[in-house]
């Protein structure tokens, strides 16, 4: 095959769109995309994991941003979860045994605001009837005869007891410390003398009595505090009897009501005997002391203790809820208890003030998160993992611990966990949770991966179309026509570089779509046309290349030294990509290599300065095995060679150059001088097959720049790998450039092949004799190193110049000497 022949034709350096594939004059015909684009691995996995009901089948969905992920998963949970039913409502009560805690109860769709609305017409009704009830006469006399049996019981035992006494000549007096017996003589109390002057058997006597009459005391006071606790007893009693008649003809309809929830059940029993017991707090508050200068308030009993905190209400909600937390931080997904501050700086909290969080409202659905987000918000990704593995959802304080001083806080029992999560995140995040956390494993088991491109099929670039006609009408931006269209889809091919193949960076192609019809109607049309999206290209690609321009002015100025005619030895120009975040351009860079006698071996410049990656050495290392294998059969190879990017003052990294290097190598040895027209990209084999390499329409647009910036004669070109011509998208001006003969395209698939475009002479095969043919390039570069070799052969081996000879008598030693 001659060099000629691998010229790549005009029609191949890039895929060309036919407006008349397309079914419509605009987009505005086209009705709105339905799903996702390709994508089908993504699609299957994410319907396998929310088909999955066991526990830990969440979903990570991976891939890179701006490739639909988060529409894809929004549209298809709005279309799943619309036929799933509703889930329970969740609320909070109150725990009257214990003050620190809060209850929760689950009931179904729309119930927990009955609930809430129930409890506080209930707790309205009770602040009016049970007032009402303990000022009624039929109350105040039940209490009145009640105290009234329990003072007529104490004065008949206490009437019977001083009459007895009397009789016995003693009475009962009342003391400091409390009621005692006391003798008396004709009417007074026994004085000291009066009491000596009696003789000892009428004091034992007198003594007798005295103590049967105090155990008759005690006995009487005994049965004083017992109808004491029986009154007590009666008035709670009536308090309760009261409090019935006002609870149960409001309670029992509310007890039917909820019936079927034996935990609600549980609450009303639970508030009827708390207001049974509390109802003093009904009664009307005596008014408290004020302090001159300050004024206080007013302290009233509080009933916040019925209230209903309403947690969760899917009343309005159809279907199962899908939760987009956008910021997940702990309490955004977990809740919180939130404090008021009283008087005195106190911070105060009851079950009233517990919130929600996205955890809860997405309960019985979908919560989709960020991955990024959770794993950069403290607590969130291990309490996460905690709510998974217990099913549960717990409202905590989790700065508690933290703090210096403790706050008054709650306990809220927690609530039920079923919930399908969804992450979304780079690939780069899942392997680093795969690897480094075990759990991870256990509870996100399907992966939905979005690639960056899909095949490019008929039905595909319909529905590219449909892509296009859904934003233009959601937006209101001016719609595509076919050629708008065709030429969107040539964008999108020359985004992933693929002739084949389109980006699926929608949201890249969206921002494009908004300045295709930014630009049309700048410039007056209804319409986006090929034109349009042609300058919407070139106008993006305008506001960010400051700096490629600024390269470009160094290359016409000779700063950067690049040669576009003529022929050097050892000289050849490669082509590498620079990627500054929002540009990528090429850049066209001097190679040199010298060689010269030693046993150094291939010596790599950038390498020995630092200033090249791994890839790059490894590149330059395969050279040396190529050269091996192709020229020291019968010899070892004995070479020292330097290879150096002229001018380059930054890293180098990639062995898309290897091939560059070989070919100035080769030319060097063989002293056959390459021509400065072409330049070469492209990876090499040890067995010198030419290997594909990325930013192949970089490479040679910036190639064709400096030489079109210097002139372009016909001669100049780009010889690439075989295997990158599917990867050409190249703009308009390279490819006409072609067409007319004023450019060239190469492509090769062995270094032999390159060698005979760049330097005009035939590689050449080695015979059966060992030799390559005479006249060709690797006969020059064997005969090279073969004089090489023999040269540092002679230099190496020392002249024997010792023979063996008689010893002369100036030899032998002298008598003096022994």
């Amino acid at each position: 095959m001659q060099p000629d022949d691998r010229r790549v034709p005009a029609e191949r350096l890039r895929w060309n769109c036919d407006p008349a594939l397309f079914d419509f004059e605009s987009t505005e015909q086209l009705p709105d995309l339905e799903g996702a684009i390709g994508q089908k691995r993504a699609l299957r996995s994410i319907e396998f994991g929310l088909g999955m009901e066991e526990t830990g089948f969440n979903l990570y969905v991976s891939g890179e941003t701006g490739t639909g992920r988060a529409s894809t998963i929004r549209t298809i949970l709005k279309k799943r979860a619309g036929n799933e039913p509703k889930p329970n409502d969740w609320v909070y009560v109150s725990s009257f045994k214990e003050s620190d805690s809060a209850v929760s109860l689950s009931l179904p769709a729309g119930r927990g605001s009955e609930l809430t609305a129930d409890m506080k017409e209930l707790v309205e009704a009770f602040r009016i009837d049970i007032p009402k009830a303990l000022e009624s006469k039929e109350y105040e006399t039940r209490r009145a005869e009640i105290l009234e049996e329990y003072q007529s019981r104490n004065n008949g035992l206490f009437q019977g007891l001083e009459k007895e006494a009397e009789e016995q000549g003693f009475t009962l007096q009342r003391t400091v410390s409390g009621l005692v017996i006391v003798p008396q003589k004709e009417g007074h109390n026994f004085t000291q003398e009066e009491y000596e002057a009696l003789s000892d058997a009428e004091r034992e006597k007198l003594e007798q009595t005295g103590k049967e009459l105090t155990e008759r005391l005690n006995d009487v006071l005994r049965q004083v505090r017992d109808s004491e606790k029986a009154t007590k007893d009666g008035l709670a009693q009536a308090d309760r009897d009261l409090g019935m008649s006002c609870l149960g003809h409001r309670l029992d309809p509310l007890r039917e009501k909820y019936a079927d929830l034996p935990k609600v059940l549980a609450y009303l029993e639970a508030v009827q005997e708390d207001i049974l017991n509390t109802l003093d707090d009904f009664k009307p508050q005596a008014p408290q002391p004020q302090i001159p200068g300050l004024k206080l308030p007013r302290q009233e009993p509080t009933f916040e203790r019925y209230e209903v905190n309403l947690l969760v209400d899917n009343k309005e909600t159809k279907g199962a809820p899908v939760v987009f937390e956008p910021n997940p931080t702990y309490n955004n997904l977990f809740g919180r208890i939130e404090h008021v501050m009283q008087y005195g700086g106190v911070a105060v909290t009851d079950f009233t003030m517990i919130k929600a969080g996205a955890l809860h409202r997405a309960n019985g659905g979908y919560l989709v998160i960020d991955a990024r987000e959770v794993l950069t918000n403290p607590f969130v990704w291990d309490a996460l993992k905690r709510c998974i593995r217990t099913g549960e959802i717990r409202i905590e304080d989790v700065l508690e611990q933290y703090r210096f001083m403790t706050m008054v806080t709650l306990k809220p029992e927690p609530v039920q966990f079923q919930t399908k999560i969804i992450m979304i995140g780079t690939p780069w995040i899942y392997y680093l949770l795969f690897y480094l956390d075990p759990d991870y494993r256990k509870f996100f088991k399907v992966k939905a991966e979005f690639d960056s491109h899909v095949v490019r099929t008929p039905e595909i670039m319909r529905d590219y179309a449909l892509f296009v006609a859904t934003h233009c009408r959601c937006e209101k931006l001016l719609h595509f026509d076919r050629s708008g269209i065709a030429a969107l889809l040539e964008y999108t091919a020359r985004m992933v570089e693929d002739q084949h193949k389109l980006s699926s960076q929608f949201m890249e192609i969206a921002d494009f779509i908004r300045e295709a019809s930014f630009w049309a109607k700048k410039d007056g049309r209804s319409i986006v046309t090929g034109e349009d999206v042609l300058r919407t290209a070139e106008e993006k690609i305008y506001r960010v290349n400051r700096i490629e321009e600024r390269l470009h002015e160094l290359y016409e100025d000779g700063t950067i030294m690049v040669d576009t005619e003529g022929a050097v030895a050892g000289q050849i120009n490669g082509l590498s990509v620079i990627g500054l975040g929002d540009h990528t351009f090429g850049r066209p860079s001097r190679i040199t290599a010298q060689v010269y006698t030693g046993r150094a071996g291939m010596v790599n410049i950038e390498r020995e300065v630092k200033l090249s990656g791994p890839i790059h050495d490894k590149g330059v290392m395969i050279l040396t095995g190529y050269l091996g294998g192709t020229f020291a059969i019968e010899r070892p190879l004995s070479l020292s060679a330097s290879i150096c990017f002229e001018q380059s003052y930054d890293g180098i990294e990639g062995d898309s150059a290897s091939s560059t290097e070989l070919y100035a190598l080769l030319s060097a040895l063989s002293g056959v001088p390459i021509s400065q027209g072409i330049a070469v990209t492209g990876s090499v084999n040890q067995r010198g097959m030419i290997q594909p390499i990325g930013g192949v329409n970089f490479k040679i647009e910036g190639f064709f720049a400096v030489c079109k910036s210097k002139g372009l004669t016909g001669r100049q070109g780009v010889m690439i790998p075989k295997s990158n011509e599917r990867h050409l998208m190249l703009n308009d001006e390279v490819v006409a450039a072609v067409s007319s003969g004023r450019f060239h395209i190469w492509s090769v698939e062995t270094i032999e092949q390159g060698i005979e475009i760049l330097t005009g002479k035939a590689a050449g095969v080695r015979g059966k004799n060992g030799r390559f043919p005479k006249g060709t390039l690797y006969q020059l570069v064997d005969e090279r190193l073969r004089t090489m070799a023999e040269r540092l052969r002679k230099q190496t081996e020392k002249p024997h110049e010792k023979r063996k000879r008689k010893p002369t008598a100036k030899d032998r030693p002298s008598a003096s000497q022994h």
